[in-house]
C-alpha cells in the first residue's frame, strides 16, 4: 500500500474514531506528539481485549490517544500504566481519559525516563508492553518489555516503518538505524513469535512464547 493510497484510507478508517478520541488526537498533534494511527490504535485495541489483558504498561503517554485504545479492549478491572518524560503530555491524556469516563483508579501516569522507571516494574507481571517512546532507544526498551511480560504477553512497537525509511539504505540517521535493528532483534529473538504489521506507520507485534 502507497502511503496515500485509497486502500491505506480504507484500512486505517475501517473503525472510525469518536468525538472523545478525535478531540485526544488533535491535542496531540498540536503538542507535537503526533499519535498513533487509527488502524494501529484498533489493533492495540483488538490485542488488548484478545489477551484479556488487565496489566499493561505504554512507554509514551502522548496525548491519551493510544491509551484510550488500550483502555478501550482492557476488562474493566485492568490498570494501564503510561510512562512520559514530558507534564504536558500527561495532562493532555488525563483530559483525555476524563472524558472518555475513565475511572482513576484504572490508569498510572508516571513522569520521567522510560529507562529509569521500567527498570523498577515487576517481571512477568504484565499482559501487554506497548512503546511508542524515544525511537533511539526502542532496542534497549526491547529487553525491558519482554522482562515484564507474562509468557503469552504481547510487545508492540510503533512507527517501525518510520515512513518508509527503514528500506532506505541511504538513510541512516540514529532514529531509523534504531527502528531497523528492534526489528532485526525481534525476528531474532528465540523468545519471541513477532509479525510486523503494515498499519499506520509500521505496529511490530511479538508474543513471549510460553517456557
Amino acid at each position: 500500500m502507497t502511503p496515500d493510497s485509497p486502500l491505506r484510507d480504507y484500512v486505517e478508517h475501517f473503525l472510525p474514531e469518536d468525538d472523545v478520541l478525535t478531540a485526544a488526537r488533535s491535542r496531540g498533534v498540536e503538542l507535537g506528539c503526533v499519535p498513533i494511527g487509527s488502524g494501529g490504535g484498533a489493533a492495540l485495541r483488538f490485542l488488548a481485549a484478545a489477551l484479556q489483558a488487565k496489566a499493561v504498561v505504554e512507554v509514551g503517554t502522548g496525548a491519551g490517544v493510544s491509551g484510550l485504545y488500550l483502555l478501550g479492549g482492557m476488562p474493566v478491572a485492568g490498570v494501564l500504566t503510561s510512562i512520559d518524560v514530558d507534564p504536558e503530555h500527561q495532562r493532555a491524556a488525563r483530559k483525555a481519559f476524563t472524558e472518555a469516563k475513565i475511572q482513576v483508579s484504572r490508569t498510572r501516569l508516571i513522569m520521567g525516563h522510560a529507562l529509569d522507571v521500567l527498570p523498577r516494574l515487576t517481571d512477568g507481571a504484565y499482559d501487554l508492553v506497548f512503546v511508542d517512546g524515544a525511537k533511539a532507544e526502542y532496542p534497549r526498551y526491547l529487553d525491558e518489555g519482554v522482562r515484564l511480560l507474562r509468557p503469552g504477553g504481547v510487545i508492540a512497537f510503533d512507527n517501525v516503518l518510520w515512513n518508509g525509511r527503514v528500506v532506505d539504505p541511504a538513510n541512516r540517521d540514529q532514529d531509523t538505524t534504531a527502528m531497523r535493528e528492534v526489528a532485526r532483534s525481534v525476528r531474532e529473538d528465540d523468545r519471541l513469535v513477532p509479525v510486523l504489521l503494515p498499519l499506520s506507520d509500521g505496529l511490530l507485534v511479538a508474543a513471549k512464547k510460553q517456557q
